[in-house]
């Protein structure tokens, strides 16, 4: 049930998520969802596409270090302590959340929760166990 989510680093400078997109665009990837994080010299931009491999390799030729990532998607509800109760969850099983985003599927209304954790599948299962989607890539 993980997400592959591709990392990119790249250094913090004017035009290099622009850049970044076009390189995507010319090869008709359509992203899912985009992260950026920053340091002083350096960013790592994560994103979610339809075929991670495909858009890494394309990617990796254009000069861009990047890598891949499994990462779990749990569906999430629009009201309020949804958040919250995912949250309890993982911390209460003692699981800390390394980074987390969101995402939302246009075809059909919902939204996900990205996150980042240090044992995956030990994650899938107490939150599942909590009555929890958690969602495959195809799903996404």
């Amino acid at each position: 049930m993980n997400v592959k989510q591709i990392s990119i680093f790249t250094e913090n400078k004017p035009g290099r998520i622009a850049a970044l997109c076009k390189t995507l665009s010319e090869n008709n990837i359509d992203l899912y969802s985009i992260s950026v994080a920053e340091a002083a010299d350096f960013g790592i931009i994560r994103i979610l596409v339809e075929d991670a491999y495909t858009a890494a390799t394309v990617l990796k030729d254009a000069d861009y270090v990047c890598s891949l990532t499994d990462v779990i998607a749990i569906e999430v509800n629009d009201e309020p302590g949804a958040l919250a109760k995912i949250g309890s969850v993982i911390g209460d099983a003692g699981i800390n959340i390394e980074y987390m985003y969101s995402v939302t599927n246009r075809k059909i209304g919902k939204a996900y929760m990205i996150i980042r954790v240090t044992d995956n599948q030990e994650c899938i299962q107490i939150l599942q166990k909590a009555g929890m989607k958690v969602v495959s890539q195809e799903e996404m």
